[in-house]
């Protein structure tokens, strides 16, 4: 029996409903017969960016895979990545989702390590090394999968992954034949270069980190943030300060986006939540459960640098009006048509948050898909609830993914004196008309604050 209302309904089906293309009913039984098969090969699974790829691809595509998501090539070899996911690769792997058993010979395949031999129609590898992260046809000969080479930013896996997912998730949603057949990737060093995958890569290895940040909206971008944060090599000495602020309660429908969110986690705060979680991977928190707008102060010891995950605009307009030296931004695209799309933004820049994020008028009625008045008329949902169901936003966890990993990247790039940007839009299905804006914004007398990272090699 499906729970049919506004807190409860998948966020990713719900694409499949606001586009007219199934009930709900089966909507739910169409992404019951995803199934994925992960593989690994020996050498990637000893090394930390190999297993970032592995623990972020299935925790990302066990929210849209239910007909599950299977890791071939996975053994109880130690946990290299610095995330609280257990003792071994493979305990990681069931932690976030995914199953080691037999898995069904038809599944989509995405291959993490070297060139290999195509099984199936839709087989590829996720490629990173140094900043540069993309995906590539399985038997692509390229020149950023060498074993040998030193570790990537932890970074540049995670953005592979999410961009496979979303291939993958495509694959299985249009079943185009050209699908999963181009590369596509970028660096995070220098987003604006197309030639990602041969240019020279002249990128700095991580040597500081932020040392304080404070967290705006702990949901699906949020917890993006978090999870690229907690990949990133703090000394045990020098942990991330965190100030985490949030209003919601985890509800049924946010593991269907939120990469840190279950289900045991529903009806809980997200602040304490994701703070027992960053505590558990050795950060220090404190939260603040009020909303934020522009009577929020800080003082000075409050950090300087915000990440904001919100999704409505009273909130975006406080962001340069309480104090921050900089604030990095990531707006998501919410209807069934753009779910893929993201925009980020960094403050202060030429505009003002009052000119960026202006209001927006609520949906009429005449935008409310069929299937919700049909819902109203069976007396499954009332006026209110069929409004506030087609209200919510359509979203799935690689595109916060890849956002978060793009807007950290914006952070860590500034802290080695790389560029900043004003804005970046890209949409996933097109990553490679994507818009960079470079920031004007003088910075040169800002210190944000930072700790020395942990040397390669080192646990």
């Amino acid at each position: 029996m499906i729970d049919i209302g506004p807190e409860t309904l998948d966020r990713t089906i719900k694409q499949l409903v606001d586009s007219g293309e199934a009930s709900i009913e089966e909507a739910y039984a169409i992404f019951a017969g995803y199934g994925l098969i992960i593989e690994i090969d020996a050498r990637h699974l000893e090394r930390e960016d190999g297993q970032i790829a592995l623990v972020t691809l299935v925790s990302l595509a066990s929210r849209i895979f239910h007909g599950g998501v299977y890791v071939e090539g996975c053994e109880a070899k130690p946990l290299l990545v610095p995330l609280p996911l257990g003792a071994t690769v493979k305990d990681a792997v069931i932690a976030c989702g995914g199953r080691t058993d037999h898995a069904p010979d038809d599944a989509p395949r995405i291959r993490i390590g070297s060139a290999s031999t195509r099984c199936g129609l839709f087989h590829i590898r996720t490629v990173f090394d140094g900043w540069r992260a993309g995906i590539v046809p399985v038997d692509y000969a390229d020149t950023l999968s060498d074993a040998a080479r030193p570790p990537a930013m932890p970074l540049a896996p995670v953005l592979a992954a999410s961009l496979a997912v979303a291939e993958a998730f495509e694959h299985v949603r249009t079943k185009a034949p050209t699908v999963g057949h181009f590369t596509v990737g970028m660096s995070l060093w220098a987003p604006h270069e197309r030639n990602w995958l041969t240019a020279a890569d002249d990128a700095p290895a991580l040597s500081i980190l932020p040392e304080k940040l404070w967290l705006i909206g702990l949901g699906h971008v949020g917890q993006a943030y978090l999870w690229c944060l907690g990949l990133l090599p703090y000394e045990p000495s020098a942990p991330l300060q965190l100030v985490l602020q949030d209003t919601d309660v985890i509800g049924p429908s946010t593991p269907s986006t939120s990469i840190l969110s279950c289900p045991s986690m529903v009806g809980r705060r997200k602040t304490r939540e994701m703070a027992g979680w960053a505590e558990r991977r050795g950060f220090r928190t404190s939260i603040i459960e009020r909303l934020f707008d522009a009577g929020v102060h800080l003082s000075s010891t409050d950090p300087s640098v915000a990440f904001c995950g919100l999704d409505n605009s009273p909130g975006r307009r406080a962001l340069d009006k309480v104090g921050f030296g900089l604030v990095i931004e990531t707006g998501l695209g919410s209807r069934h048509d753009d779910f893929r799309s993201l925009r980020m933004h960094t403050l202060p820049g030429r505009r003002t948050a009052d000119e960026i994020w202006k209001d927006t008028p609520p949906a009429d009625a005449e935008h409310i898909p069929d299937e919700y008045k049909r819902l109203r008329s069976a007396g499954v949902l009332d006026q209110c609830g069929m409004t506030t169901l087609a209200g919510k936003a359509v979203g799935a966890a690689f595109v916060g993914c890849g956002a978060a990993a793009l807007a950290v990247s914006e952070l860590l790039r500034f802290l080695h004196g790389g560029q900043l940007h004003e804005s970046i839009d890209l949409d996933l299905r097109a990553v490679d008309h994507r818009t960079v804006s470079g920031s004007t914004t003088d910075l040169t007398t800002f210190n944000p604050g930072f700790v020395l990272a942990r040397s390669s090699g080192q646990l």
